[in-house]
């Protein structure tokens, strides 16, 4: 008796368990097909719906007449969709004589069971028109873009280039990315069970819209010349490398930014140095690849050497250390603390006033007004001109100045910084300080986007750059234009002079570290005309064979350039 009343004790409860079981089923069930209907209906289309990207064409960068420096090309993707191929063999076989590839790698590819196998990207259009032209079944011709330069190597290192995914990389397509990237587009196809695309079901599409159009300062025919100019003078020195810079002092445009050797924007990761990249590891190689992507006008620093005089004799001349009458004597060296410090001429210079010593760049005597001024006040004024911040350019990775810290700047240091020795600085870094100094005493910010041109050709956007007033006085830029027509017209610039155009320079040769090395650098700065400056130009000759004076070699380059430049720019002869 107690048997039977435990079994139906025992039934019982598992006749209710099942029912909460069955309720709770049902009870979710309702949830699902009433609640989440919406959600699980899109989730099954969602099962049945394949996409394809539509890649937008990348805005173009043009020159400032309008020139274009980067386009776009069309190309095209070769996909297959496994579920789709109704012969593998003949698919295998087209693609591998059309796309030129192995059976081996088309076959593994073909075969392989997923939604969608890439097989070749970058196809150019021909090619993706004749695979199409055979209508396989499974197989996807997918116009994309790929970007392209027309000018090959021209401005490199300016313009920058992109990655596989059509990506800013250096230069000023990373800069400026979100102007010039588009919106992609997609291609939405529905499919059954299988895979198979729908008969009579139509292709949802969602355009591209493409990249805007970025307009830079940069002069095609400037820039044209100037490498020109900078391949002739690298061949004939056997140098390392050549940087010219030429800008508009007054708003900081540039107009031309060169460093050769410059390498192919076609072909970014192919060395230009002619070293056999399967004799470089893996590390080794992108090593090379980054030190060939570097700008030096901007990336690298160097010690500037006399041009660095201009600076010197600027704060000496606001803070009244120095006026042009002043004399000096020059017996070829300077006795400072326990070092002997030469000057270029071995047998010095002799008496001489301080227009002479700048005509001669003397070092004595701008270590003489150097001292005159303290290291407090040359730490104070070498902040005042900005050399101890970035010139905020509109490229990436601009170097800072690499500088002492004030409280370790003694008589010793404060010497050699007065001729550009002992710190290093970068070339654009330089350009825009003289710029300051000459164009009456306002700091610039070097640039070269300008504006922002839509598909219609409107200017959708102009851009706008900071400037900083008061740098020097109006007398002392004016004291400094004279002065630096004087040196290239009767001093150490007289090989950058050409007859009927007032230009102010300065020429430098410094030695870079370590100094046993006995490399040299060879540079000149030089600007037109010099009561109203509206070009500033920099030549930087990188390690030179034989003569390595400025003077000597680096201003005859700017003054060829200058010759065809000046006329060019409309600036006429005095």
């Amino acid at each position: 008796m107690k048997n039977k009343t435990y079994n139906k004790k025992k039934i019982m409860v598992v006749f209710l368990c099942a029912t909460a079981i069955l309720t709770g089923l049902i009870g979710r069930l309702v949830y699902l097909m009433i609640f989440d209907a919406e959600y699980y209906q899109e989730l099954a289309q969602d099962l049945h719906e394949r996409e394809r990207e539509i890649k937008a064409a990348r805005g173009e960068i043009v020159d400032r007449n309008g020139v274009v420096l980067a386009t776009n090309r069309t190309v095209c993707t070769i996909s297959v969709i496994h579920s789709q191929i109704e012969d593998p063999e003949q698919v295998i076989r087209v693609l591998c004589k059309e796309l030129e590839l192995d059976e081996e790698t088309v076959r593994k590819r073909v075969e392989k069971v997923s939604s969608m196998e890439k097989i070749k990207t970058n196809v150019d259009k021909e090619t993706g028109d004749r695979i199409r032209n055979y209508d396989l079944a499974g197989v996807k011709v997918d116009e994309d873009f790929k970007r392209y330069y027309p000018y090959d190597e021209l401005a490199s290192r300016v313009l920058g280039f992109t990655g596989g995914d059509n990506q800013g990389i250096i230069g000023l397509e990373v800069k400026y990315e979100e102007y010039l990237k588009g919106t992609n587009g997609t291609i939405l196809t529905v499919t059954d069970a299988r895979g198979i695309e729908l008969e009579g079901v139509a292709e949802d599409r969602i355009e591209p819209v493409a990249g805007d159009t970025l307009q830079v300062s940069l002069d095609y025919n400037i820039q044209s010349y100037c490498e020109q100019a900078a391949l002739k003078v690298m061949e004939e020195k056997q140098a390392e490398a050549v940087s010219i810079l030429l800008m508009n002092p007054q708003n900081g445009e540039i107009y031309a930014m060169v460093n050769v050797p410059e390498f192919n924007l076609n072909e970014p990761y192919e060395l230009n140095t002619g070293v056999d990249e399967n004799s470089l590891t893996d590390e080794e190689l992108q090593d090379a690849l980054n030190q060939m992507w570097r700008n030096r006008c901007i990336n690298d620093t160097y010690e500037p050497g006399s041009i660095f005089k201009i600076i010197t004799s600027s704060a000496c001349l606001e803070e009244g250390v120095v006026s042009l009458e002043d004399t000096f004597y020059c017996p070829g060296y300077r006795i400072v603390e326990d070092r002997r410090i030469r000057c270029h001429k071995v047998g010095g210079h002799g008496q001489e006033t301080f227009v002479q010593g700048i005509q001669n760049s003397c070092n004595p005597v701008f270590m003489d007004i150097g001292l005159r001024l303290g290291s407090d006040r040359f730490y104070e004024y070498f902040e005042k001109f900005g050399l101890l911040s970035l010139t905020n350019i509109d490229l990436p990775g601009e170097a800072g100045t690499i500088m002492h810290k004030k409280e370790d700047i003694g008589t010793v240091e404060l010497a050699t910084m007065t001729f550009g020795q002992s710190f290093q600085v970068t070339p654009i870094q330089m350009a825009v300080t003289v710029s300051s100094i000459v164009n009456g005493g306002r700091r610039v910010t070097p640039h070269l986007a300008t504006a922002v041109i839509d598909s219609d050709g409107e200017v959708v956007e102009e851009f706008e750059y900071r400037e900083k007033k008061g740098i020097v006085s109006e007398e002392t830029s004016e004291t400094m234009q004279m002065l630096l027509e004087s040196v290239v017209e009767e001093g150490s610039g007289k090989n950058g002079y050409i007859e009927g155009y007032s230009i102010g320079g300065k020429t430098a040769t410094s030695q870079t570290l370590p100094r046993s090395a006995n490399k040299y650098i060879s540079s000149f700065l030089a600007f037109a005309p010099t009561d109203d400056p509206q070009i500033i130009g920099m030549v930087i000759i990188h390690d030179p064979q034989g003569v390595y004076y400025g003077g000597t070699i680096a201003a005859p380059v700017l003054r060829n350039i200058y010759d065809n430049v000046l006329p060019y720019l409309g600036i006429e002869k005095k």
